[in-house]
């Protein structure tokens, strides 16, 4: 799951939607791209989102790019387009406590299957942003940057990172203290403090080393600090 198929290239300036066009003159329609968001917070939940866009001009989002790219309203408004051009689109939502118990790495893996096996047309090509992902049942690339220069990662990034802004928002309302609504359980100066003087919420991620420090428990035995490896993706 590494590379695209024999004879198919795709040019540098081949812009957002050049994986999709090269994998298509070879037979392999329909592509999904799939990326997640929350990986690199120490709260709230995981969430992942895949997308297949169609051909042509119908497949084409005004505006789209890498989530992290865009601002807010942007990121809404491509958002609905995507909704409403994509011929599938699926979002998962992995609970801090499975991420806990799975640890982030295999939580993330598992989000991006669940994800494409929930789209409602199967694909017959997956791209992933970054690393290759088992057990999606097709053949797939994994894609550096993949929200970035591919088309249905960039919308799979989309839907996943509005999804779990949303859920954020929403956790805000229940943990004020927190300032959820700013920082979307990342880990930012404003949340360390919150986390000393409150301590951990029920939306923590115990596995991470500083919300363990929060709640006064020792470093799990085969620990390694989540924040260096995991982005704030």
């Amino acid at each position: 799951m590494t590379t695209l198929p024999r004879g198919s290239t795709v040019r540098r300036d081949a812009g957002i939607y050049g994986y999709e066009r090269a994998l298509r003159r070879h037979g392999l329609e329909p592509v999904a791209g799939v990326d997640e968001a929350g990986r690199g917070a120490c709260a709230g939940p995981l969430v992942a989102g895949a997308a297949i866009l169609p051909p042509g001009k119908a497949g084409i989002v005004p505006g789209l790019a890498d989530s992290k790219l865009l601002t807010a309203a942007a990121r809404e408004r491509c958002y609905e387009q995507v909704v409403r051009r994509a011929l599938a689109w699926s979002v998962v939502v992995v609970s801090q406590e499975e991420c806990d118990r799975l640890g982030m790495h295999v939580a993330n893996v598992e989000a991006l299957r669940r994800a494409v096996a929930k789209l409602a047309v199967p694909p017959s090509y997956v791209l992933t942003d970054g690393f290759p992902v088992d057990g999606l049942g097709v053949p797939g690339l994994a894609v550096w940057k993949g929200d970035r220069v591919a088309a249905c990662v960039a919308a799979a990034s989309v839907l996943a990172k509005v999804t779990r802004d949303r859920i954020m928002l929403d956790l805000d309302e229940q943990w004020p203290a927190y300032d959820f609504k700013t920082h979307k359980g990342y880990i930012t100066a404003t949340h360390t403090a919150a986390l000393e003087e409150h301590g951990p919420s029920p939306i923590h991620r115990m596995r991470f080393v500083n919300v363990r420090r929060a709640a006064g428990l020792e470093p799990l035995p085969e620990e390694v600090d989540e924040r260096r490896l995991e982005s704030g993706s």
